[in-house]
């Protein structure tokens, strides 16, 4: 069985499972995200089909919140806080730094897989601007230097 078809087959048993609830389609959209990583182009006919919406109110859905993926994420995923405290502590600057280290924009993947490039509006670490989390280790005060260290540390892990 192809990587594929057991996504399709995991969309369809999601589907199944939740397509009665009253509004299905974001508690369907969250359950593949979370079970997938990410919400595939190919499940967008499925959970239409599923829940008789047309393929473009899905895809709607799923492009306006950004919380939904619809590529898969790299083996580590980078959150950088673009709220106005990480703005004015040179979370810019950061952004700029981030995005030529890595050669990705948000919402990418590093062509080896291993990063993933999200932003978030707030990590609640407004104190230590600019502030990003990798995994699930959040970092404060981040500059260019202190992000080329931790992610030297998070590639031997990765």
């Amino acid at each position: 069985m192809t990587e594929s078809s057991t996504m399709l087959i995991t969309v369809q048993n999601i589907t199944t499972a939740l397509k009665d609830k009253p509004g299905a389609l974001l508690p369907i959209l969250h359950a593949v995200q979370d079970a997938l990583g990410f919400v595939p182009e190919a499940s967008v006919p499925v959970i239409a089909k599923a829940l008789n919406l047309s393929r473009a109110e899905v895809h709607g859905v799923i492009s306006f919140y950004h919380y939904f993926r619809s590529t898969q994420p790299g083996k580590q995923t980078i959150h950088l806080c673009r709220a106005e405290s990480c703005q004015a502590m040179g979370g810019k600057n950061l952004e700029h730094h981030i995005k030529n280290r890595l050669g990705i924009d948000f919402h990418e993947t590093t062509t080896d897989g291993k990063f993933s490039l999200e932003p978030v509006y707030c990590l609640g670490n407004c104190a230590c601007s600019p502030a990003m989390q990798i995994g699930t280790e959040i970092y404060g005060r981040v500059s260019p230097e202190s992000f080329d260290a931790a992610i030297n540390e998070s590639e031997e892990l990765v």
